[in-house]
């Protein structure tokens, strides 16, 4: 699997969004006016020959986490009403399906829908088993219909088909006595072409009709999705503008009588705050949404009648106005399960069409102090037993967390000196390594997740942090070369959406972020064990193989010479704890400060 990009917006010009609504709960509603006759109940209410409420609950970016994540990646921000926040524990599917069960309950007309990410950069438990549990998860907790993101493209387009139709896995065979199914909802993916045939390489769209309602489901992914995933996931494979996908199928639903329509898009935008049920919609300075969805939605078709999104991590429910002016709703439930999106579409049978102005929307918290969902359980405790004699063997140990939060995170360090050390037992004359931030999925917690103790890092917790079976690469570059390699943190692709790489111990630089574009790497400031770096001299850097091909906008890595290709990423941060922390003398969180920002 390729380490893909941290998931932030890459190419599109961007505003914010201010609007007139004002409130502290991220509950957006569309200005109420239905008539007067459209006083209804969840089941339908008193006039169900023309208005019928629809229940749409939604998530996105699962990315396989079948257990509650641990430490920051297991928890939500919640904006109280003094102002102040708290945080509270989220997600795992055993509560995630008990709070969806829960809230379809009253609600006959009810659909669950996904933004992609379903799978890809999962946790031992699902990535072991090429994400075939989590797949058996959604098949449980009822999902109707998902988006493809750019992570179902990891193992390329013949595995995501598998995942799709069913079948054991090519080379690992069958885990279990029966036969892997498949997917009991239809994969979406628009927007992505046989090179070939020119034809979308799974169902564009889908429709979910009951009791003559008809609400037809679009799904695609983000246009730039070879940018963030490895060429050999992609090898044949066109993907093509959102905006446009989504508007011709939208005029095919529309010629098949389906007047009210759902995107789901893997792409997504950056809330002003980091709290979930913050409304993006209050007016203020520095209030609203930025990023890649905002210009997407102004440009979608007023057909289409609601944007279930992605791809950021970030929670949203906003409004964005349509090409005609009139708001839309927008929606995004961070990730990792600890959030779901409960939306009212009010559908005019007369019309055959959503009474926009009466959508409504929150984010709801995956609290874990629900009962767990026994199937769920159940489950769990299957893959985990099978997966027990890998992921229970411990690698390292560590004093603290090690998290993987913020420009430059100890997590991100930590990786990078590992690769850095095996990078000088490949070659001794190796000189630093860089690690791309999106492929540090998670943090190190010093609690005990199981019956290891405190402190223990098991191979299961290693793989959570890198699960993509990268190589770790040498290259030689001039001096020149890296410079340009840093500078490329900030500007082409990476301009509106800096990706920092994560340096290893003795490489140090000013970044300055109240300059713009390349001038933000400060030239003078890079240095090595304490030199400038010379831009004529040859320096040995090591990479993971993601980057080493160019990803996440670096092209100029994509450009060494004197190729080295070792193990893979994971072995190498084994083989670092292994060698550097023990039982009585753990590893501490390394001291971030290699870069120096300036803002």
């Amino acid at each position: 699997m390729p380490a893909t990009a941290q998931p932030y917006p890459r190419r599109r010009r961007t505003y914010r969004l201010l609007a007139a609504a004002a409130g502290l709960a991220t509950v957006g509603a569309l200005a109420a006016a239905l008539p007067a006759d459209a006083h209804e109940t969840k089941g339908g209410g008193h006039h169900p020959s023309r208005y019928q409420d629809v229940q749409l609950l939604s998530f996105n970016d699962l990315h396989g986490n079948l257990e509650p994540p641990s430490g920051s990646s297991g928890r939500v921000t919640e904006l109280q009403a003094d102002g102040t926040t708290k945080t509270i524990d989220a997600g795992g599917v055993e509560y995630l399906a008990t709070h969806l069960r829960e809230a379809r309950k009253g609600n006959p007309y009810s659909i669950t829908a996904a933004g992609g990410d379903m799978v890809g950069a999962s946790p031992l438990i699902s990535g072991l088993f090429h994400d075939e549990p989590t797949i058996e998860a959604l098949n449980k907790l009822d999902l109707d219909v998902t988006s493809v993101g750019n992570h179902e493209f990891d193992e390329g387009a013949k595995e995501l088909a598998r995942l799709q139709n069913g079948g054991c896995h090519p080379t690992a065979g069958c885990y279990t006595d029966e036969e892997f199914e498949g997917a009991d909802f239809p994969y979406l993916a628009a927007n992505v072409l046989d090179e070939k045939t020119n034809k979308p390489i799974l169902k564009p769209y889908w429709v979910w009709k009951k009791k003559g309602v008809k609400i037809g489901f679009i799904g695609v992914t983000l246009e730039d999705t070879p940018g963030v995933v490895s060429a050999e996931g992609v090898k044949g494979l066109k993907f093509k503008d959102e905006v446009e996908t989504i508007n011709k199928y939208a005029r095919v639903l529309q010629a098949q009588g389906v007047k009210s329509i759902v995107a789901l898009i893997h792409e997504g935008g950056l809330p002003a705050s980091g709290s979930y049920n913050y409304n993006c919609d209050s007016p203020g300075a520095g209030d609203g949404i930025s990023g890649p969805i905002v210009d997407i939605a102004k440009n979608i078709t007023p057909s289409v009648d609601a944007l279930v999104t992605g791809h950021t991590h970030a929670a949203y429910v906003c409004t964005i106005p349509d090409p005609s002016g009139r708001p839309r709703m927008v929606t995004s439930a961070a990730s990792f399960g600890r959030l779901y999106t409960d939306t009212t579409l009010t559908y005019d049978r007369l019309t055959g069409d959503i009474a926009r102005t009466s959508v409504k929307s929150a984010n709801h918290v995956v609290t874990r102090t629900v009962a767990k969902a026994p199937d769920m359980t159940e489950l769990i405790g299957k893959w985990n037993t099978l997966a027990a004699p890998i992921g229970n063997r411990a690698i390292g140990y560590i004093s603290a967390d090690i998290p993987n939060t913020g420009t430059e995170s100890p997590m991100g360090d930590l990786i990078a000196d590992a690769q850095l050390a095996y990078g000088k037992e490949l070659d001794p004359e190796t000189d630093l390594a860089l690690m791309n931030p999106g492929g540090v999925r998670a943090g190190l917690t010093y609690a005990a997740k199981g019956s290891e103790g405190d402190g223990v890092v098991t191979y299961a917790e290693g793989f959570t942090v890198q699960p993509f079976s990268n190589t770790v690469n040498l290259q030689d570059f001039t001096g020149a070369q890296l410079i340009q390699v840093l500078k490329e943190q900030v500007s082409g692709t990476n301009a509106a959406a800096p990706k920092i790489l994560q340096p290893s111990s003795g490489l140090t630089y000013t970044l300055d972020l109240t300059k713009a574009g390349a001038d933000r790497v400060v030239t003078d400031s890079i240095k090595l064990n304490g030199a400038a770096v010379d831009p004529a001299a040859t320096y040995r850097v090591a990479t993971n193989s993601f980057l080493a091909g160019g990803g996440d906008g670096f092209t100029t890595l994509g450009q060494g010479t004197n190729d080295l290709v070792g193990t893979d990423d994971l072995a190498a941060l084994e083989k670092y704890l292994t060698a550097n922390s023990s039982a009585t003398s753990p590893i501490s969180p390394p001291t971030v400060g290699r870069i120096t920002t300036v803002s």
